[in-house]
């Protein structure tokens, strides 16, 4: 039998963090019914923060619409609303601090670089370049040794690059093996956190002061989140922000990565595909109880 989850100690502070460039599904509705289950079941705190770093795809009525199908479900958010947008500030100050420390670079190569450099590896080698575990190659760094005049030099020339974490470096700051805990049902199991697997990932762009890794990272801290409850999907990423917590002195929360929802075809649900969209559920008639049993949920903060 399940148990639920120990919520002793401290007020627990929950969040739930999509990105308002496309519509909600049921994928969403799990995670934001499941945060919501959890803190009421700890008295904790829910929040809500809108991930609009893409200003171009993370439109004001996509963020209505939003709003619209999260009020829909009844889930009691705090206000107010945090929008990434709203505090470039805050992660160009973090930026800062690593540049300062010497652990991020820019880097100047083009994906078709890499792919060319990684296809010319695979001829001599034999064996495929390295990929990340979102799948995509790891950048080979040819730059991060560059000289700091011809840095600045080709930054001031307006040169498109991004700043990335030298991941080498990085570790070599951290004195101790990295870990965190992932919770579920019952005890916590400790996670050993391999960031070296990402290579040397984008902290920020020229044109954006910060990353997906970067600002959860920096969001879940100014915002007191002791419990991160999000998709299993993003799991690999938590040795990133493992790392950076580290490295900026941050606290380091709870995560309990969640089941997806998957597609008739087996893949993950897609905001881009529209794949079970809620404000199509909620104009065909289903309601927020419809919803709950379609993700799953069975009860406060458990999952079959």
């Amino acid at each position: 039998m399940p148990t639920e989850p120990d919520f002793a100690g401290a007020r627990h502070v929950f969040r739930f963090a999509p990105s308002p460039n496309g519509r909600l599904h049921l994928g969403h509705a799990l995670s934001a019914l499941l945060n919501a289950d959890l803190a009421k079941a700890s008295g904790g705190r829910l929040l809500l923060r809108l991930e609009d770093i893409d200003t171009a795809r993370c439109t004001p009525a996509l963020v209505e619409t939003m709003l619209e199908d999260l009020a829909w479900l009844g889930i009691p958010f705090e206000a107010p609303v945090r929008l990434q947008s709203r505090h470039m500030g805050d992660y160009e100050r973090a930026l800062e601090a690593l540049r300062g420390a010497g652990l991020v670079y820019p880097a100047f190569g083009t994906r078709g670089e890499t792919r060319r450099i990684a296809s010319l590896f695979q001829e001599r080698e034999g064996r495929p370049w390295p990929r990340d575990p979102d799948g995509a190659l790891l950048y080979p760094g040819l730059d991060k040794d560059l000289a700091p005049a011809e840095r600045e030099r080709r930054i001031a020339s307006g040169e498109p690059h991004a700043w990335r974490l030298d991941m080498a470096a990085a570790l070599g700051r951290v004195s101790e093996p990295l870990a965190f805990e992932e919770w579920g049902q019952g005890a916590p199991v400790p996670v050993p956190a391999e960031p070296s697997l990402w290579g040397d990932v984008v902290l920020a762009r020229a044109d954006t002061p910060t990353s997906y890794h970067l600002a959860v990272t920096l969001d879940d801290a100014l915002q007191g989140v002791t419990d991160v409850v999000r998709g299993a999907d993003l799991l690999p990423s938590t040795s990133v922000h493992r790392l950076l917590q580290a490295l900026l002195g941050l606290p380091v929360p709870r995560y309990r990565h969640h089941r997806l929802i998957l597609a008739d075809d087996g893949l993950k649900l897609s905001k881009s595909r529209g794949d079970t969209a809620l404000a199509e559920l909620r104009v065909a008639g289903r309601s927020p109880a419809d919803i709950r049993r379609m993700v799953g949920l069975s009860g406060h903060g458990e999952e079959p």
